[in-house]
């Protein structure tokens, strides 16, 4: 069972000044539900080596048992140290790919030749696709072979408005993922603000928020494994 995991270079966060990247718990859960289950994991991301942290996914109010792990972890440490270059993964080599979120994807990944190549030939292979909270920025732009948005008329989740509103970030980012993914024809759903909440249509797997990370990478495993 190979499993490739991408995560944004991007670091900014729009004109603020401030930085982002991807979100710890986004990654650390999921990395830790395939590590337990026996995957083979490759950890990929646009520019290659270590992918910005939020810092914010840092601060000890943001930290589970999956954050405290990795921290006493040198070799996942290790691994996300040394992501390979996303030019350099091709579809035929995995069995699945989950997109961690953060802020940082809705800039790079959302846009990058490279992941829409990756998304859109493991779609057409029907293998599973599971992207968390502002990972599923990664459809945005994706089409099927028929040329219409790949998420068109799948049921999905990912980063609510509402929750957008709540952290203060609406007039920052350059779209609000909610909206994007709506304007592409996706069945968009959501549960409350925070909790956890995870959505399954053919081999998509999304997840709406931080907290919904584990629950969509244990989703990912049970369709791996169905198929």
């Amino acid at each position: 069972m190979n499993i490739l995991m991408v995560l944004t270079s991007h670091d900014q966060l729009g004109d603020t000044g401030k930085k982002t990247g991807f979100w710890l718990e986004e990654f650390a859960a999921p990395y830790y539900v395939f590590k337990d289950a026996g995957a083979r994991m490759t950890l990929a991301s646009p520019k290659g080596g270590q992918p910005p942290l939020d810092p914010k996914s840092d601060d000890p109010t943001s930290q589970t048992e999956a954050t405290k792990r990795f921290k006493q972890d040198r070799e996942a440490q290790q691994a996300l140290a040394n992501t390979v270059l996303l030019t350099s993964v091709s579809h035929e080599e995995f069995d699945a790919v989950f997109y961690p979120g953060g802020h940082g994807p809705l800039w790079d990944l959302s846009a990058d030749a490279d992941s829409l190549t990756l998304v859109q030939s493991m779609h057409a292979a029907g293998k599973p696709i599971a992207a968390v909270c502002h990972g599923p920025a990664v459809f945005r732009q994706a089409k099927r072979h028929d040329g219409h948005p790949l998420v068109e008329g799948k049921r999905l989740t990912a980063f609510s408005n509402t929750e957008e509103e709540a952290v203060q970030l609406t007039k920052v980012v350059p779209y609000l993922l909610e909206d994007e993914l709506r304007n592409n024809g996706a069945l968009y759903e959501k549960g409350p603000d925070w909790g956890v909440y995870v959505v399954t249509d053919g081999n998509l797997i999304t997840g709406q928020n931080p907290a919904s990370s584990e629950a969509a990478a244990r989703e990912l495993l049970k369709v791996l494994k169905s198929s």
